[in-house]
């Protein structure tokens, strides 16, 4: 399927540019509107391998948008940038949160996205920005987490109305099988719907073909697998499949 691409720039109250990348089917229209997927990104930011999956998501007929929580379109291959930046946001998680609402709000008031039909994905860092997005009690119906961090801003509640797929790897060192289990309980306590898939071989960021390249350069645990993130992947399709109208 055609897609086409764009920037979507959305302005905080004081004045920083988010700077979002967005990929449409070409068929998306204000007569057939598409429904939506807000991607957020690793810590690197609004990288390749997000594009890539906004792009990916088009072509499979979604409206897709790689979110800039960071603002002013930063992006970085350093981990020791990217583990700054990550703790900047995350030391005002309000903030961040009203980022994503922006971006949100202003991605499902594209006349070709359907508003009414929003899900998330996200990774590593990300994994944690949609949970919390569904915490918050943002309008999404389907959550995915790839690799992603469960720590909640604040426990879901009545509020969560997303159904939730987890994609994580049993090796990895970054978010032990701990951390999952206490996602399930979380979840299991707000009554969410919810899915884990855990795949064997996997470390952190196996879904990234960039994993092990960033693994080297930054001597960090993270590893590719191709069939893991191959696998994922269609399942991730299925799961926005049942949920998005």
């Amino acid at each position: 399927m055609s897609i086409k691409t764009f920037e979507l720039i959305s302005t905080t109250e004081n004045g920083v540019e988010l700077i979002s990348y967005v990929a449409l089917p070409e068929n998306a229209s204000d007569e057939n509107p598409a429904a939506g997927i807000l991607v957020a990104p690793e810590w690197w930011g609004v990288v390749d391998h997000p594009k890539s999956v906004v792009e990916r998501l088009a072509e499979a007929g979604y409206a897709a948008v790689a979110m800039d929580v960071y603002g002013e379109g930063k992006l970085t291959t350093d981990a020791a940038m990217a583990n700054m930046w990550m703790e900047q946001v995350l030391a005002d998680q309000d903030m961040l949160m009203a980022r994503c609402r922006l971006i949100l709000n202003d991605f499902s008031d594209q006349l070709s996205v359907d508003g009414d039909n929003l899900g998330a994905i996200g990774y590593c860092f990300g994994g944690k920005v949609v949970l919390d997005m569904a915490r918050e009690g943002m309008p999404l119906k389907a959550v995915a987490t790839f690799h992603g961090n469960p720590t909640p801003k604040q426990p879901a509640d009545k509020n969560f109305a997303a159904k939730v797929l987890v994609a994580h790897g049993r090796d990895d060192s970054m978010v032990s099988m701990d951390a999952i289990e206490g996602l399930k309980s979380e979840l299991d306590a707000a009554d969410v719907d919810y899915t884990i898939d855990v795949y064997d071989n996997a470390k952190h960021g196996f879904t990234n073909p960039h994993a092990d390249e960033r693994a080297a350069k930054n001597e960090v645990d993270l590893g590719y697998n191709e069939a893991a993130a191959k696998q994922s992947w269609e399942n991730m399709l299925e799961f926005m499949k049942a949920n998005l109208a």
